[in-house]
């Protein structure tokens, strides 16, 4: 799954004509992004990268996530372009389900993924609640490998929903996406919407 994940942010495709304002998953939650993003399409990548995760997974479980991992969304944006991805992993898929507490183990294996295909530096972590969901994001400053004069700011935002856990994945160019990355309304199954990231995701918290 974390190769499936890296590699998803790289994958080229035919980008499709159509725009698109809100994306809905039937695994119970909505995003959405300014109608200026274009949607790309890769149905015709994903079994290849599929393909690929499942070699280089160690463990029967990284297997099976790989086989079970839906690209919900892939969007791109501007000159140098800006990546968004929504990664879902459904849970009757998987064959089992995943607490609060699994949290932060899935969300570190996004992040782990990444460096598959990223130079990533000076990550900084937060945690927070979007109504009843608990959240967890990372940011880094990241350029591809072998890429150094490409600088991005790469974020990565989890939650885990009832019938899947979901990843939402941005590869920024500048300032202001990662503002509407941030800024995209997300509603998460009964919950109402909000941003996905809120300004305060990466202050520390005071002792308990």
């Amino acid at each position: 799954m974390r190769a499936l994940i890296a590699a998803t942010l790289l994958a080229g495709s035919a980008l499709l004509t159509a725009q698109t304002e809100t994306h809905a998953s039937p695994l119970g939650y909505s995003y959405a992004l300014p109608s200026d993003w274009r949607v790309v399409d890769m149905s015709a990548t994903l079994p290849t990268v599929k393909q690929q995760a499942q070699q280089n997974a160690t463990e029967d479980v990284e297997k099976r996530g790989a086989s079970c991992v839906n690209l919900s969304l892939t969007a791109q944006h501007g000159a140098p372009t800006s990546v968004v991805v929504i990664v879902e992993l459904p849970f009757d898929c998987l064959g089992q389900t995943a607490t609060e507490k699994d949290l932060p183990g899935f969300a570190m294996g996004a992040s782990e993924g990444m460096k598959q295909n990223f130079d990533l530096a000076d990550p900084v972590f937060g945690t927070y609640t979007l109504g009843t969901h608990a959240m967890w994001v990372e940011r880094a400053q990241g350029s591809p490998k072998g890429h150094s004069e490409m600088s991005y700011t790469v974020e990565i935002a989890c939650s885990l929903l009832k019938k899947a856990a979901v990843c939402w994945m941005a590869m920024a160019a500048d300032p202001e996406t990662l503002k509407a990355f941030e800024g995209g309304a997300v509603k998460l199954e009964d919950d109402p919407a909000t941003a996905l990231v809120p300004a305060t995701a990466f202050e520390k918290k005071p002792s308990q």
